[in-house]
């Protein structure tokens, strides 16, 4: 048989839901006919397609297995009509156990499958608790072509999967990846795949997820690197779409024929792109038809309602002021303003009688104390009871909008402002809060389906932060500036650094004590916190597993 000189691969960067394995299917066969007629010869998609990523304990489920082998075989038998194969990941039952594998398929069959051999188990990945790593690979034969087909983490680790596939005669790998977002990720996978692209001397084709899946987004970006490490194409960051490429046999190996380079959005962009598919797949992969939010007039609030509209559109976006005797003319006011900015539906809903009443009620009880955080918390735990409410009645999720900063202090009230079911904005330190929010008012973000022009009032901005639970109060009365609290608490979750190298960089040595104080104090109630979306490389949940119970203190 005559080797092809020329291989047209389709490259499939799309949104699957976890466990629904038969819309992956749909939306795995409309996508093959769609590169079938762009003239693709070979569709690749990304690591575990059919069931989604990361199904987590979905696979220790004999049923669910038997239904995604079922898929991949439906899918086979498609392509018996002489259009494109296709590599696409779904979890496999093997004789000696469950492996993350990739399928090709060509001409009706199942023509090979491939396991991944370096489990992750770091940070958001938890595999080896599901996955039995495979054995080392060789290539596939596709159509007269070896095509080495390393699984995500395995071009990662140091196993040498891909000089593997190389020493066995692979000419090109097409790697199908699962790989969340964190700011400036896609250089960390640029280096990752150069530094196989330059130890293997072969083009390589990363295919990454888009979408949303619980806490973590994953941001597409998919690329490739020709053998000479020059970039063979970039994918757009945050969209599904479908990118038919050629590629052209010569004596030094194959190449990319076109160098399409999207537009890679850096920095606050990037961030507010991923909390706006994060909180949108959220709440539509959840069937939730609205969200409601607690708007008061703060910039926390602010932000979380403007990433929603520009996520689900304002008529999905509902705005609730619920004041008390401590809330600013400026709270209402910013507000207002706010909500009108964004064009989404805005109520008041004052909790004074309800506040008093809790008071009155307890008024017996704790006579001969004096008030203090106690009654504080009444204020927050009665809003939260209403936005409930108004989440039963209406069926709207409630977005809870407490930032990484105060998360790590314990600055959120139990049952309380913590209530809701999903926040976009967890894992943003405040003031990347304020820098998300200025960003917004220059910019509209691609997708997005808010206004354009100043969402977020310039007041909200500006003003000092508080939470209005007692008269002239203000977030610095019991913490340090934001900017050095957002170093500090950088140091300590981020960097696992100790008390000694923070008071280095210029701290107060007691101001770090306090702090970490309260980080390790505050684990309780992130336990008990809403999913958000992952921004940072160490977000509470996934990434930082601290016990509860815990008496260390850096000293």
């Amino acid at each position: 048989m005559t080797r092809p000189d020329t291989l047209r691969i389709a490259i499939a960067q799309f949104n699957p839901t976890v466990g629904d394995v038969a819309g992956n299917l749909a939306k795995a066969r409309e996508v093959r006919g769609q590169a079938a007629a762009a003239g693709a010869d070979l569709v690749l998609f990304t690591e575990l397609f059919i069931s989604g990523y990361p199904p987590e304990d979905l696979v220790l489920k004999r049923a669910f297995l038997r239904n995604c082998l079922a898929a991949v075989e439906q899918l086979a038998a498609d392509t018996a009509d002489g259009g494109p194969g296709v590599v696409i990941g779904f979890p496999r039952q093997g004789e000696s156990g469950r492996h993350n594998s990739v399928a090709v398929l060509d001409r009706g069959k199942v023509i090979a499958t491939r396991d991944k051999i370096d489990l992750p188990n770091y940070g958001e990945f938890d595999e080896k608790r599901v996955f039995t790593a495979g054995e080392m690979p060789g290539p596939v034969n596709f159509r007269g072509i070896r095509i080495g087909i390393p699984v995500c983490e395995d071009i990662w680790g140091d196993l040498g999967v891909c000089e593997t596939l190389a020493e066995a005669g692979a000419e090109i790998l097409l790697v199908p990846n699962g790989s969340p977002y964190y700011r400036a990720k896609i250089d960390v996978r640029y280096q990752i795949a150069l530094k196989q692209v330059i130890e293997c001397g072969l083009p390589l084709v990363y295919a990454n997820q888009v979408g949303g899946q619980d806490e973590l987004v994953f941001d597409g970006a998919s690329f490739a690197f020709n053998a000479d490490k020059s970039l063979a194409f970039q994918m757009n960051q945050f969209e599904a779409e479908l990118l038919v490429t050629t590629w052209k046999r010569s004596g030094d190996g194959w190449r990319c024929e076109e160098r399409p380079i999207a537009h890679v959005p850096e920095n606050e962009e990037a961030d507010y792109r991923a909390c706006m598919l994060g909180l949108r797949d959220y709440v539509n992969k959840n069937g939730f038809k609205s969200v409601v939010i607690g708007l008061s007039g703060g910039i926390d609030s602010a932000l979380c309602a403007a990433i929603a509209v520009d996520a689900l559109g304002a008529e999905r976006v509902r705005t609730v002021m619920l004041p008390y005797r401590y809330t600013s003319e400026s709270s209402f006011s910013d507000a207002a303003a706010c909500a009108k900015a964004l064009g989404c539906h805005y109520d008041i809903v004052p909790i004074g009688e309800p506040v008093d009443a809790f008071i009155s009620a307890l008024s017996e009880l704790f006579e001969g104390t004096e008030p203090g955080v106690t009654e504080e918390n009444l204020q927050a735990r009665t809003r939260g009871t209403i936005l409930m409410a108004i989440s039963n009645k209406f069926g709207a999720m409630v977005v809870t909008t407490g930032n990484k900063s105060e998360m790590s202090v314990g600055y959120a009230t139990l049952y309380g402002d913590m209530n809701g079911g999903f926040n976009p904005v967890k894992d943003l330190y405040k003031m990347q809060v304020y820098a998300l929010s200025g960003w917004r008012n220059k910019n509209v973000p691609l997708g997005a389906l808010g206004p354009a022009g100043e969402v977020i009032p310039a007041n909200i901005i500006s003003k000092a932060p508080s939470a209005e639970l007692r008269p002239n109060q203000t977030d610095q009365d019991s913490l340090p500036p934001y900017p050095a609290l957002d170093d500090i608490l950088e140091c300590l979750v981020e960097q696992e650094m100790s008390v000694e190298e923070i008071v280095a960089r210029g701290h107060d040595v007691a101001t770090v004590h306090r702090i970490e104080h309260l980080l390790y104090l505050a684990e309780y109630k992130r336990r008990q916190s809403a999913p958000g979306v992952k921004i940072t490389r160490k977000n509470f949940g996934r990434d930082r597993r601290y016990p509860i119970t815990n008496r260390f203190r850096d000293r």
